[in-house]
């Protein structure tokens, strides 16, 4: 009898942890179309790209999915950690977008240049109002380039300035107590050879 009521209580608890489990919210989750998370970039999302503009590149696509509820935009931030590694990621802007709608769910390959986005977002990265690529250099280890992606309960006021690491820094600061959900992709690239 004892044997029986183990099993039940087994099976049970087993119910419950499933039911658990099926009304957790599901983990909201960064794609980077191209590349697998923790593996080379490549070369065309990159400064080292055929026809690439000096500190430039064609960004590559970006998507997510399981949006927090109450989601009202998102920012993502790309940044070189190994460019000032005693830095993290206050670092070289690479690119900062602000004010995504939403209701996006990704951000196409191949953004244009610009203040504002067809989206309406706005942009940013040290060379300017612009995707900047992965660019370390051929004859150094592979950099670590760190794509986030912050789902916000509110949009941000905050206006591109001719300093990137100040825009970047407002854009962090509005964002405080917004946050709903972050997610990373990291890609690795240096320059061939």
């Amino acid at each position: 009898m004892n044997v029986i009521k183990k099993v039940f209580a087994v099976l049970a608890m087993s119910a419950m942890g499933s039911a658990a489990l099926a009304q957790a919210p599901a983990n909201f989750i960064l794609e980077v179309v191209g590349f697998e998370d923790g593996a080379d970039i490549p070369v065309r999302f990159t400064q080292a790209a055929e026809g690439a503009a000096p500190g430039g590149g064609t960004s590559p696509e970006l998507s997510w999915v399981n949006v927090p509820e109450g989601t009202q935009s998102f920012v993502v931030n790309m940044v070189d950690l190994d460019f000032a590694p005693n830095r993290g990621t206050k670092t070289q802007v690479h690119w900062v977008v602000w004010n995504i709608p939403g209701d996006a769910t990704g951000l196409a390959e191949g953004q244009p240049a610009g203040d504002q986005l067809p989206n309406g977002a706005s942009q940013i990265s040290a060379t300017g109002r612009v995707y900047r690529g992965p660019g370390a250099p051929a004859t150094r280890p592979r950099h670590h380039y760190l794509f986030e992606v912050y789902a916000l309960a509110t949009t941000i006021n905050v206006t591109a300035t001719d300093d990137p690491i100040a825009t970047r820094d407002a854009v962090m600061a509005a964002m405080e107590g917004h946050v709903l959900a972050k997610s990373v992709y990291m890609g690795r690239f240096h320059r061939p050879q």
